[in-house]
């Protein structure tokens, strides 16, 4: 790495900050970022444990001003509406196709034994092309259903970072059997709208451990045809 893009790297690297707070029997990632220029912070997927997200926020000494949800699994969001009531701010996400899900998280919460959650609408579904920001930090949106149709990718082109949800995972991808899921459609999602991105872009998702476009591309077994 040249001295010029190991400034710029530890430049782009100040520019924002992130915490995962593990949630739900199912560890989801439920992640705090924040613009450190300002202060001002986002929550995504707040699926569970709502002390647990609020204790990180504190810790962070941020001001949450958006929720932004992936998609609409019960894991990722089951406190968002509670999280939007305690905090007075708006959620974002994900697209419109994901509807059904939303209009159905006691339902799903009751199939998974997981209690004290509520339906809820955003008040804002997300469109490919769109853009969401927190601070000065700005991250596109993609549409990348297979997963759920619904689902969405938050991408800062500037920092070479993704939040992908539960589209893609260090050495795996999104399982495709549930409602709406569909296995085709999650692998295009990936090779049209991911791996374009560039090999360099970090990522966190949904579950696990993050990792690097470019070494998903070379080893992760659904996208060499090793599976």
């Amino acid at each position: 790495m040249t001295e010029t893009s190991e400034n710029k790297a530890s430049e782009n690297k100040a520019k924002a900050g992130a915490m995962i707070v593990p949630v739900t029997p199912f560890e989801q990632n439920c992640t705090l970022i924040w613009c450190t220029a300002t202060q001002k912070a986002a929550v995504i997927d707040p699926g569970g444990d709502l002390p647990r997200i609020q204790a990180a926020i504190k810790e962070a000494n941020v001001t949450v001003e958006k929720i932004w949800i992936t998609h609409g699994h019960i894991d990722h969001v089951g406190a968002a509406a509670d999280l939007r009531d305690a905090l007075k701010v708006g959620i974002e996400g994900p697209h419109l196709a994901d509807k059904f899900l939303l209009d159905n998280v006691v339902a799903s919460g009751e199939r998974f034994g997981i209690t004290g959650v509520r339906n809820f609408a955003p008040d804002r579904w997300l469109e490919e092309g769109e853009q969401v920001s927190i601070g000065e930090l700005t991250f596109d949106v993609l549409h990348c259903p297979g997963h759920s149709p619904g689902s969405v990718v938050f991408f800062n082109k500037e920092m070479r970072f993704a939040h992908v949800g539960d589209v893609l995972f260090n050495g795996s991808v999104g399982r495709t059997d549930l409602p709406g899921g569909d296995h085709a459609t999650l692998i295009r999602s990936i090779k049209d709208k991911l791996l374009p991105l560039g090999d360099d872009v970090g990522f966190i998702c949904g579950h696990g451990a993050g990792s690097r476009i470019g070494h998903e591309r070379m080893t992760n077994p659904f996208l060499t045809g090793a599976m």
